[in-house]
């Protein structure tokens, strides 16, 4: 015989629901700060307002009204607009949101430390993550958008989110973890880290505008080896739209850019998809090991519609979300074929899912 009994939920109980909550809160509008980064670029708004970190000295482009309708009198079709100076302040506003979320979490895992079971290691080194990102994210600014700032800038913000990944994965409970699933860390790492070089490139590729670089598929120009400029188009200092001489940049550099990027997808998505397929059978890693594949497949489609529609905005935004989702999907893969586990400590419940509105919770005794 079996009796229900009402046992109350511990302070510790309730400690590690807030702190999961804030937790999860931050990685999703981290997410969302990065994809609404990329249509910051995409839509040319990244010099809405041309100074930094407000705009034209002003808190919002409200109090910056005639300094920006002068600039668009100058160059109607220029890069200060009323919208473009409002995309570019929202994502400051978010992003500064962000680091105060960031700055919470290190103090909370500092001062909950016990209870968390976890050094507070991992959320600081996410907040010094977030503080260079905000400092390139100025430098993006007053730099007028060079390549390599902006570049940067884009690896940071997917880094963070790897972080953030990392954070959050680890307070997610799932099923064990089998033993030669675990052989398999070394390798995830390694996926990892190709994911992060295939975004690098794709960043230099949306920064220097050569996505349209090659307009034909599988070929380019009608070579699979077109002539190519590798010197010039992969020289890090200098100007947008410009190579080191200061001439305009050439075809030929742009070409460089795009073929790299194109062919590097190639081992990407062969060693990912691989790897991804092994794991998918362990019942613990199937769940992102489908979205691995998934995400794969449509990085692929999304990428051929951007040269055959000539990369309009959404299908560039998608592809950009994508990536995103693929560093979420590998990262998650990376931290539980490590091992790591949500923390309990002095007989802690595990209260992800429950809701912690109730301050009692039920247990079965047999």
């Amino acid at each position: 015989m079996s009796t229900l009994a009402t046992v109350p939920v511990t302070v510790e109980e309730k400690r590690i629901a807030r702190y999961r909550k804030i937790v999860f809160l931050t990685w999703f509008i981290t997410l969302d700060l990065i994809i609404f980064g990329v249509f910051v670029r995409l839509s040319d708004s990244g010099l809405g307002c041309p100074d930094w970190p407000g705009c034209y000295g002003k808190v919002t482009p409200i109090g910056a009204l005639s300094e920006i309708q002068a600039a668009v009198q100058v160059l109607p079709d220029g890069p200060v607009t009323i919208p473009k100076a409002w995309i570019e302040m929202v994502h400051r506003y978010v992003g500064a949101l962000l680091g105060l979320l960031i700055m919470s979490i290190g103090i909370l895992a500092w001062r909950w430390r016990g209870t968390l079971g976890r050094t507070p290691t991992l959320a600081w080194a996410i907040f010094v993550a977030v503080c260079i990102q905000g400092a390139f994210g100025a430098w993006t600014v007053t730099l007028k958008l060079m390549p390599i700032i902006v570049t940067i800038h884009l690896l940071g913000g997917m880094t963070l989110l790897a972080l953030m990944t990392w954070l959050a994965a680890r307070e997610k409970t799932h099923l064990p973890i089998q033993p030669q699933s675990k052989a398999y860390v070394g390798w995830v790492a390694g996926a990892v880290f190709l994911l992060f070089m295939q975004i690098g490139l794709g960043g230099w590729v949306s920064t220097n505008y050569a996505a349209l670089a090659c307009m034909d598929f599988p070929t380019c120009h009608g070579y699979l080896v077109p002539p190519m400029d590798f010197k010039n188009g992969y020289s890090v200092v200098r100007a947008l739209g410009e190579m080191p001489n200061g001439e305009a940049i050439s075809q030929n550099a742009l070409t460089a850019i795009h073929w790299v990027h194109r062919n590097f997808a190639l081992a990407v998505v062969a060693y990912i998809g691989i790897l991804a397929w092994r794991l998918r059978k362990d019942p613990a890693l199937r769940g992102p090991s489908n979205l691995v594949m998934t995400l794969l497949a449509a990085q692929f489609l999304t990428g051929l519609t951007t040269i055959f529609f000539q990369w309009p905005l959404l299908i560039a935004l998608l592809h950009s979300a994508g990536a995103a989702g693929l560093v979420i999907a590998t990262v998650t893969l990376m931290v539980r074929t490590a091992g790591i586990q949500p923390a309990r400590r002095h007989g802690v419940a595990n209260v992800m899912g429950e809701n912690m509105n109730q301050p009692t919770r039920v247990v079965k005794y047999a």
